[in-house]
């Protein structure tokens, strides 16, 4: 019996995969594209191991449109894909430990690259931070000289004669 629910499972699996390939390709006479994706890290230029790259295709009104694809990276941080129809596609890197990645393109030619590369979380700004060292080049606050002492002008003043 397990069997029998592993081998629905797997060929479940294989069927989703024809599927989503099919559906990629709307008309057999519209052309395609071979997508190549390299991710890899902003700092030092090491690839992304397991990074989602989704794409998804782009309405005219520039509204993503429904269904998509996720790839994953292997470990030299590559990913491909072969069957993209030409457009607008929106593409989306999410990796853990890294700021999502978005942009959209437009496929154009029959293989086209991409090195993404992305970036290690930045810390939020806050206005209740002081932000004053945070500025390059700005001069350092003047200290104007204190007000001359009026107070003993005062008492002579309210001393009655």
């Amino acid at each position: 019996m397990k069997k029998k629910m592993v081998l629905a499972g797997v060929i479940g699996i294989m069927l989703l995969g024809l599927a989503a390939g099919a559906a990629a390709q709307k008309d057999p006479d519209e052309p395609t594209a071979l997508l190549s994706f390299v991710v890899l890290k902003e700092d030092n230029g090491k690839p992304v191991r397991n990074a989602a790259v989704i794409m998804h295709p782009v309405t005219s009104r520039g509204k993503q449109g429904h269904g998509g694809m996720e790839l994953k990276t292997d470990a030299e941080g590559k990913s491909s894909f072969d069957g993209i129809p030409y457009g607008r596609l929106r593409v989306q890197v999410l990796a853990t430990g890294f700021q999502t990645y978005g942009e959209d393109f437009e496929v154009d030619q029959p293989k086209m690259s991409f090195t993404i590369k992305l970036k290690r979380p930045q810390g939020q700004y806050s206005i209740y931070e002081d932000h004053s060292k945070d500025t390059k080049n700005s001069d350092p606050p003047k200290q104007e000289a204190p007000p001359p002492d009026q107070s003993a002008d005062k008492k002579k003043n309210d001393k009655p004669n």
